[in-house]
């Protein structure tokens, strides 16, 4: 079977495939969303790869100490250095301590799942900082959690933000995981209406029964390159109190925006 390349992309500047590392990442994505250890011959048809190519990747892997094999069994789960690439990314990025306040008040005041998102270079959105209300209303999200970038509320974000052609957008829209796919026209109506109002809100398109506001924050030049978002059951954030979570998003995510630009 041949082995897959990652595909072209169709905005921005063109990047010449390294196919050693495509892999290498392909294999620490897949090792960190399986939750047992997994054989060289899992890894290697799961990914579409040769056995001896993700052989030599896992043993590259093994040796900087970001996989680990177990020697009786020869599976393969991430190593102890994975928790010191993430430490070093936290201790480096000003936004998740700066959130982490932030989400722990709005989801006991709103009693909402309040998350702090990077909007990733690639077409994904990741989790950097959450805060779970007491509510028994729970997201099934840790920090670390990647989504397509255009998915739920967020995404209605990245799309009004964007320079990005209406082709692109479909393309990534239809990509994104819906449990109630909305229309694309209207979710172009919604990205217009993001621009006018300054939050993103999705109403069970994305998870059914749940309500997702999204509101930007802005880096010092600025562009888009976070989100704070807050979820909740749909018939908790109608009407007014919807907007007033969103009028409360938005007041925090612009002492963000200024706090970041601060000391960036």
């Amino acid at each position: 079977m041949p082995e897959s390349e990652a595909p072209a992309t169709t905005t921005g500047p063109r990047v010449r495939p390294v196919p050693a590392v495509t892999r290498s990442i392909a294999i620490l994505r897949l090792l960190g969303r399986t939750p047992g250890p997994l054989t060289l011959k899992v890894i290697a048809q799961e990914l579409g790869m040769i056995s001896s190519t993700a052989l030599h990747i896992l043993r590259v892997l093994v040796d900087e100490g970001l996989v680990k094999v177990d020697p009786a069994t020869k599976r393969y789960s991430l190593g102890v250095g994975m928790l010191a690439l993430a430490r070093s990314v936290i201790e480096s990025h000003p936004f998740p301590a700066l959130a982490q306040p932030v989400l722990d008040r709005l989801s006991a005041t709103w009693h909402v799942t309040a998350i702090g998102v990077e909007i990733g270079a690639a077409d994904d959105i990741v989790v950097l900082a959450l805060s779970r209300s007491n509510a028994p209303f729970r997201l099934h999200i840790d920090v670390g959690s990647r989504f397509p970038a255009l998915t739920s509320a967020t995404g209605r974000l990245v799309a009004a933000y964007s320079e990005l052609p209406r082709a692109e957008l479909e393309r990534r829209f239809r990509a994104a995981h819906w449990d109630e796919v909305p229309d694309f026209d209207s979710w172009l109506k919604e990205v217009e209406a993001v621009r006018r109002k300054g939050y993103g809100l999705d109403r069970g398109n994305y998870i059914n029964g749940v309500a997702v506001v999204a509101v930007p924050v802005f880096d010092r030049r600025g562009r888009l390159s976070h989100a704070l978002v807050a979820a909740g059951v749909g018939d908790q954030l109608a009407g007014a109190k919807a907007q007033g979570l969103a009028k409360d998003l938005q007041d925090e995510a612009q002492r963000l925006s200024e706090l970041l630009a601060a000391r960036s």
